[in-house]
């Protein structure tokens, strides 16, 4: 059976961390990276595991490579603090470990988000596949400031199981969060050489919102779809 190494990074996620590294306690490594929170995180982690460690932080791709160093498993889990594996999910992952041909070198699943407490099943949000399992070697962060992935060209394969996002729990981290990530998101149009145009914000918002609550039937969920 191969090794699975799951590995988080964190700072000021203690109403999250908890359940995050419960749903992954049967892993035979749990690595949590933590840029000097101010708050619970680190104790509670260490509940889970003793590899715990306390970084400055170095933006999402650089922390999350940092955590991929002191990784020792074969295969590589990357989660969240706001993220859950599910049960479901646990058994197909559980599954790949003990039978691996070799012939998969990366695994997607879907994720259900959760926004203010409920599931969004449309605007496009769900089942919103996502690269999270890899073999250990092959994993490495890319360089995008912000939603940044696995700089992958192994082979991959879909898991129906999905992984639970917790995302915004309130209006008010929502917009901290937008805000935040609209700016890292304008430093790599920049460093692509791409023009930012107030226009261009304009039109692509009323896009965007058609696409999102229209044709992918956001309307369907309602006032938080909007």
């Amino acid at each position: 059976m191969k090794r699975l190494s799951v590995i988080v990074i964190t700072q000021n996620e203690e109403h999250n961390i908890h359940d995050c590294l419960a749903s992954v306690q049967w892993a035979d490594e749990i690595v949590v990276v933590d840029s000097h929170s101010v708050d619970r995180t680190r104790d509670i982690a260490r509940q889970f595991t003793p590899l715990v460690f306390e970084v400055d932080w170095q933006g999402y791709t650089g922390t999350k490579n940092m955590a991929l160093e002191h990784a020792t498993g074969d295969w590589v889990l990357w989660l969240d603090a706001d993220e859950r594996v599910t049960p479901a999910l646990a058994e197909s992952i559980q599954r790949i470990l003990n039978r691996d041909d070799g012939a998969v070198d990366g695994y997607e699943m879907p994720r259900r988000a959760y926004f203010l407490g409920r599931w969004i099943r449309h605007c496009g949000w769900y089942p919103g596949y996502v690269l999270r399992l890899v073999r250990r070697p092959l994993a490495r962060f890319d360089s995008h400031h912000v939603h940044e992935g696995f700089a992958f060209n192994g082979t991959r394969a879909r898991l129906s199981a999905p992984i639970d996002h917790y995302t915004d729990r309130n209006i008010e981290h929502y917009f901290y969060k937008y805000n935040r990530y609209t700016s890292l998101a304008v430093k790599d149009l920049l460093a692509k050489g791409r023009d930012f145009r107030f226009i261009d914000l304009i039109v692509r918002t009323m896009v965007t919102f058609v696409k999102m609550y229209v044709f992918k039937r956001g309307f369907i969920d309602g006032l938080l779809g909007f």
